[in-house]
């Protein structure tokens, strides 16, 4: 059956809707998907005090098993082909995409149309555009990423960043964005975390994951913090293998938790699961994906939870080692997951999903649960209202000026003067090579800010530019000879840790073209520094930060 009411609810559902704020107003773009609040919802004459989303439990229980189970996928697509056959033969909850789904805003937004358009169900079309290290969509405004947010110390600047993302998102149809990441970074070793995270302090990270996710929903889109309980700790990739995390729970209380109690506490649409083990919060060596005592336990019970939980992508390794495919989605669902996103054979897993409900493996109540909380995110952002973005407008609305400006000030903002002997800083008035990653682009910046750039042997002083050269910073340090040295390091601080034969240490967190010109403009002098370290480096705790 297509999902068809009559216009008379539907205007009334969209004037509720609009009325309380739930996000309608986001959306659909012009000449939208017309409404598609299924059949069986309340008439025009239920009372305007009603939820906007009070049709959904009775929806859901004259939907079919087969559409029901649907709605709990999320898989990657090869072509717009492939995602329409998936969501017509297995009534797909969602799509994620990837680069090679995207091209142009405007053939970005016409494909999100007709995706929508093949399916029933409003889509939940997905992304993860963390900006920084974790960027999918190459024509968004380029942001710093996280850390540099964290640095910056400002929880409006990081709802500003995600609501100028979220906003050019919109614009081409994808109304959820995998971000923000919530995990407290405190171990240098991390190898999938580090600049992904806001920082190593709790209480400042919180502040920021609140801000993030206000930002991306006050822009129509869904935020989904992640990756719970908290893969800050790790030296394992939980893409290639599966970690295992040491903190107790008092620890996991003070350290992990709060993050995502505060995206709990603004709000947040989805939190999304790690694959990872924390032996002293589970006993059953599961990764907390499979982990009832973590999902049901911890995230929806002692924190309260009640919105959607997806699973981190099923194709990583870390979820994969202890338990078959098939058996793994059914595992996350019973843990308390409602969405399970890229499954490495989705007939296989729809297939082992459908018996298990059939068979009593999974309860109808517990699928019924799932279903409703999917419904009801879809309906805070607005999606049975409208869905359609505009592709002759989808390109005026990304990279404007005001956001350009925005990615401006975070850039700057989050540039920290570390350490500075002598005085080194600013260079004004000294002749200065460059050398490392992104030296042409720097020396060409620092030219535009009066600066005279020159050869090594005629220089005063050498800016010395690092992108996660770790302990062999310092032996490039030693390279350059007697002269000063300027360590800046435009990927993670922890190179700094290494730097200690420079005269004067900076950290950007980022190497994009506009921290590169926010740090020009700081060596320079013509801008302040005033960010912080969000994380320990070069000796100094987290908060250290100087100006000139």
């Amino acid at each position: 059956m297509r999902v068809s009411p009559p216009l008379v609810f539907a205007a009334a559902l969209l004037a509720a809707v609009t009325a309380a704020g739930c996000g309608a107003g986001d959306g659909g773009g012009k000449g939208g998907r017309p409404s598609s609040a299924p059949s069986g919802a309340p008439s025009s004459q239920t009372s305007p005090s009603r939820e906007p989303d009070a049709w959904i439990p009775g929806h859901v229980a004259k939907m079919s098993l087969a559409d029901k189970v649907g709605q709990l996928f999320v898989p990657t697509f090869s072509s717009r082909a492939d995602a329409v056959e998936k969501i017509r033969k297995y009534r797909v909850g969602g799509l994620i995409y990837f680069p090679e789904n995207i091209s142009t805003p405007e053939r970005t937004a016409a494909q999100s149309n007709a995706l929508q358009k093949a399916s029933k169900i409003p889509l939940l079309l997905g992304v993860d555009e963390e900006q920084g290290i974790v960027s999918r969509t190459p024509f968004v405004t380029r942001f710093p990423g996280n850390m540099a947010l964290g640095a910056t110390g400002d929880p409006s600047l990081a709802k500003a960043a995600a609501q100028v993302t979220g906003t050019e998102l919109r614009a081409v149809g994808i109304n959820l964005d995998y971000a923000p990441d919530a995990d407290v970074n405190v171990n240098p070793r991390n190898p999938v975390i580090g600049l992904r995270s806001f920082g190593a302090d709790p209480a400042p990270v919180s502040r920021m994951v609140a801000g993030a996710v206000s930002g991306y929903q006050a822009a129509g889109i869904a935020a989904a913090a992640k990756h719970f309980p908290g893969h800050g700790d790790t030296a394992t990739d939980s893409h290639t293998g599966l970690p295992v995390i040491g903190h107790s729970p008092a620890e996991w209380r003070r350290v992990d938790a709060p993050p995502f109690k505060a995206a709990v506490d603004a709000g947040a649409d989805m939190i999304m699961t790690a694959h990872i083990v924390v032996p002293k919060l589970d006993r059953s060596g599961d990764p907390a994906t499979l982990s009832k005592t973590v999902l049901t336990g911890l995230l929806r019970n002692e924190l309260g939870y009640q919105g959607v939980i997806t699973t981190d992508s099923l194709l990583m390794a870390g979820v994969r080692q202890k338990y078959g495919d098939a058996e793994v989605p059914v595992r996350a669902i019973n843990a308390g997951a409602d969405q399970l996103l890229m499954p490495p054979s989705l007939p296989r897993a729809y297939r082992a999903v459908l018996n298990a409900v059939r068979t009593g493996k999974i309860s109808e109540r517990r699928l019924d649960e799932s279903v409703t909380r999917i419904l009801r995110l879809k309906q805070r952002r607005g999606l049975f209202q409208g869905t359609a973005a505009d592709p002759a407008e989808a390109r005026a609305a990304i990279g404007t000026a005001g956001h350009r400006a925005v990615a401006r000030r975070v850039a700057e903002g989050a540039v920290t003067l570390v350490r500075n002997d002598d005085g080194v800083l600013p260079l004004k008035g000294r002749k200065v090579a460059v050398t490392g990653p992104k030296s042409a682009a720097l020396g060409a910046a620092l030219r535009r800010n009066g600066i005279q750039v020159t050869a090594p042997g005629s220089a005063d002083v050498t800016v010395l530019t690092t992108e996660n050269a770790g302990r062999a910073t310092a032996s490039r340090v030693a390279a350059l000879g007697p002269k000063p040295v300027v360590v800046a390091a435009l990927g993670r601080p922890y190179d700094l840790d290494a730097a200690d034969g420079a005269e004067a240490a900076l950290a950007t967190y980022s190497s994009s073209a506009v921290s590169v010109g926010a740090l020009a403009r700081v060596l320079s002098g013509a801008v302040n520094p005033t960010g912080r370290l969000p994380v320990p480096a070069a000796g100094k705790p987290a908060g250290h930060g100087l100006g000139y």
